[in-house]
Parts: C-alpha cells; structure tokens; sequence
C-alpha cells in the first residue's frame, strides 16, 4: 500500500512477543507483504521459543537470516522486511525521526503489555511502542490472554487513554469460520483495518456472507 500522493510504501513496525498465538503475527505479516507494505519486524526470544511449540517453521534468530527467510517465505521483495535485535539501539523504530508511523504488537504477551504501559523501554520492542506513544502514532496490541488479571486490564486501561488500541485475540463467529484459518483471518482483518490498509481477508459488515439468517 503506498501512502496517497507518495511512490513510498506505509511502513509498519512488528513486534512479535511471547504470548501463545504467533499464527496472527505470522498472517500480519504475511498480509502486510502482499500489500506491498514496509515492515520493521522483531521476534523477542520467547516468541522464537513459541515458534517451535506452535509451528513447524525453523526461523533462525539471527537478524539477517530471520529477515532471509521471511522475504523467501512471503515471497517479499528484497529489503521489504527489515528484522531487527532487541538492543539494535540504531534501528529507525528507536526514534521519532524514524520511518515507521505505526505498529503493532501481535501477539502481545502480558509482560510486553505491563513493560509498554510504563515505559520501561528495556529493549527494542518496549522503546519502539514508547517511540509510538509519545508521537502519537498508531500503536495496536494484540494481547492473548485468559483469565485476565486486575493488572493486565489496567494496563490495558492505562494504555487506551495514552491512546492505544487494545484488540484482543478473540475472534467472532458471525462470519461462520470453518477452519483454524478463518480465524486467525478475523482478527488480522481487524488490524488491517486499524492501519488503513485494505482488507479482502473478512466481509464488511453488511456485505454479503455477514447475514446467515437471510441466507
């Protein structure tokens, strides 16, 4: 997706953490390539450790060859993903005067949460979402969850009123899913959405296939 009277592609940061769930970070990103997006990506070390539980995909954890692997997994091209480290302090998503105007934690872990709503800034990931919040940029988390604790929601809570948008990895069932896919694709059609990049992944509501009852 190029921005309007501009040949420069929308540049998003991802962040993928350590909550159960990378199946919607890997579809983002996936999404996110197709339409022709910019995307800064980092993978904390659990979120690798996820990888291996949840997928059968071998991603290597070295930068370069993380970002080799996706570019040949999405089919991107050359430099469109750029994989970063959690203490690659240079990164443009550690400053305001960096490229990327939004981002996105998908999945968001409780911990990244908590760290993102206080500003802790102790790696990458937490310093690219406070860059986020304090130029008022997009900034959505995807946090997986169940139950909640009292400290998750006011984390949550805190966050929406610095300006956040918290969409949770609950996906609805009006569309009628038939596969694990189908799924995954509500919510990313979610995220799409937020970002303003266009989605064909869900129906809008009102579109044909959101009305069972008159079918």
């Amino acid at each position: 997706m190029m921005i309007a009277g501009n040949s420069v592609p929308q540049s998003v940061t991802l962040a993928i953490t350590g909550a159960s769930g990378v199946q919607y970070g890997l579809r983002l990103l996936e999404c996110l390539v197709a339409a022709e997006g910019s995307v800064a990506l980092m993978v904390s070390n659990a979120a690798q450790v996820v990888f291996a539980s949840e997928t059968k995909l071998q991603v290597p954890g070295q930068p370069k060859a993380m970002a080799a692997f996706f570019t040949e997994l999405y089919c991107a091209a050359p430099g469109q993903i750029q994989v970063y480290g959690k203490q690659q302090w240079l990164a443009p998503v550690a400053s305001g005067s960096g490229r990327p105007r939004s981002m996105v934690v998908c999945p968001c872990s409780t911990g990244s949460l908590s760290a993102i709503s206080i500003g802790a800034s102790n790696n990458l990931i937490e310093r690219a979402a406070d860059v986020a919040l304090k130029e008022r940029w997009p900034l959505i988390l995807v946090p997986r969850e169940a139950p909640y604790t009292e400290v998750h929601l006011k984390c949550m809570l805190d966050l929406t009123r610095m300006g956040a948008v918290i969409i949770p990895a609950s996906p609805g069932f009006y569309h009628q899913p038939k596969t694990v896919a189908d799924l995954v694709d509500f919510v990313v059609a979610r995220i799409l959405k937020q970002l303003g990049f266009p989605q064909t992944l869900l129906p809008y509501w009102g579109e044909a296939g959101l009305s069972p009852q008159e079918s």
